[in-house]
Order: C-alpha cells, then structure tokens, then sequence
C-alpha cells in the first residue's frame, strides 16, 4: 500500500528530516530491507540511504540485522512514534530552559535602560539586512578568544564566508576556540554541510541539534548580535540586536552551553569527505 505525501509530512513534523521519513515509511511496508533495497523503494539516493538509515538506528525508529549484507527493518509505528513525541518534548524542555536563561539575562539589561536617556549606549537595534550582516562581519573581526554562535538559515553572511573561516583559523591559532551549534536538517542540504567542513578544517567545533530559539553570536563573553524575529509581521522581518554587555554575554554562554551539551557531535563524515572543493 502506498503511503501518500500527508504521512511524510506528519513525521516530519515530528522531527524527522524529509529523507529519514520516507526510509521509514518504506521499512514499515515489510519485514527487511538492504541498504540497496529501501533506497529505491523510498526514492532516496543511494549515496544518502546509509547515513539516513544509521540516523533511524541511533533514534531507535529502525534496528539493523547484521551478516553479509546488512538488512534493517522498521520499529513498530506506536512505539516509533512515541519515541519521536519524547524527544520533541526534550526539545522543548530544552527551548524553555533557554528561553528562561534568556529572559533572565535580558531583563537586567532592559530594566536598566529604562533609567538611561540613552540605551543606544551599549545596544544598536538593526533592521537593515545590510547593515545586520555588516555588524556580523565585526564582531567575527573583533574576537580575540572565542566565538559562540548559533547558526541556521537564513545565515547573516554568505554561506561560504570566508572572513568567518579566517577569524576561526586565527583564534585557533592565538589559543582561542570556535564553536557553533547547526540545526539538524543542515545535514540534509549540501550547500551548509559544505560550510560546516570548511568551518571543521579551520578549526570549529560544531553540534547539532533540532531546534535553535534564535541566531546568535557571542565573542569574548562581551559582544553578542541576536535576531529578533517579529512575532507580529508574519513575513519573515527581523530585528537584529548588537550588544556590548559582558553581563548578558556571561548569561548567553551559560545558555549556549547548556544547547551544547545537549547537541549531537559532528557526524557528518561521510557527507563532507566526498566533497573536493577547497575552503
């Protein structure tokens, strides 16, 4: 029985990537599957299947039966889908934890400003595109330590930026350290998996995980840039904060380091060894 478009759709918004979905929904109509056989049942390169399938393995929504010729067969769907509600509520566990770390931080930061006549002092609002990514370009220059971001499209520069590449390689160079957390369907588009192997080469250490709140970048426990995505707009408008303030930078790392631990490591391997384009 075929399993129409609305099925991919639902899983997806369970947290499974396109790809991951429709590897499922193939293994459910069987008992087995070789790598082989499920790629081109699920119309999912034979390239990719292998890293989707390991994907469903470590979620536990697929177990693989070695020999031979390894075959993987599906979980059941009630308990494959049980699973994927669990690590969506863990997700959004981990949302409010940042939303509460954030919401600590900034309240300080605005009950003061209500004294200033000028809070513009220590904090630039940005509503050009221009001038956002221009801020963004700074504060990579700017970094003498560290540089923490949370990254995900729309990115502020050009995905190949390669002034961020060369702020990495010097901070690593001077002692310091780059980390940056990707979303998970960064691993399914080339474009940003390219980006996250030229980052990795200079030096960034790189997470993943489901969902980030915002993008953001943190350098030197001082500077921190932010979106604000407008709740009210609806299309797609952004305000973007540039911030010298040690006090909510040093409240930020504690968020951004909570995310980390949390993320998944770098297991990108087998996407970014194929690729011979230099950085």
């Amino acid at each position: 029985m075929d399993v129409d478009d609305g099925s991919v759709s639902d899983l997806t918004a369970l947290g499974l990537a396109r790809y991951e979905a429709r590897v499922y929904l193939a293994l459910v109509r069987r008992e087995s599957y070789t790598a082989a056989e499920v790629a081109r049942e699920a119309d999912v390169p034979r390239q990719r299947v292998y890293d989707v399938l390991d994907a469903l393995v470590r979620r536990r929504l697929a177990t693989v039966r070695p020999g031979r010729v390894a075959t993987f067969s599906a979980v059941a769907p009630e308990l494959a889908t049980a699973r994927l509600m669990a690590l969506q509520r863990e997700s959004l566990e981990r949302l409010e934890q940042v939303s509460s770390a954030l919401v600590t931080a900034l309240l300080p930061v605005w009950s003061d400003g209500r004294t200033k006549t000028d809070p513009l002092d220590y904090i630039e609002v940005l509503r050009d595109p221009k001038a956002i990514a221009e801020r963004f370009a700074d504060i990579q220059e700017q970094a003498g330590r560290e540089l923490l971001s949370f990254s995900q499209r729309p990115f502020l520069a050009p995905v190949a930026n390669t002034e961020g590449i060369a702020a990495v390689r010097r901070l690593r160079r001077a002692g310091g350290r780059a980390r940056a957390i990707y979303t998970h369907d960064a691993l399914n588009d080339a474009e940003v998996l390219e980006h996250v192997r030229c980052f990795s080469e200079a030096g960034e250490e790189a997470r993943f995980i489901a969902e980030l709140p915002l993008k953001l970048i943190i350098a030197d426990a001082s500077l921190v840039l932010c979106d604000m995505p407008d709740p009210v707009a609806g299309t797609g408008a952004t305000t973007a904060l540039y911030i010298e303030h040690p006090a909510l930078a040093n409240c930020l790392q504690l968020a951004f380091q909570s995310v980390w631990d949390r993320a998944d490591p770098t297991n990108t391997a087998r996407g970014v060894q194929t690729s011979q384009s230099e950085c």
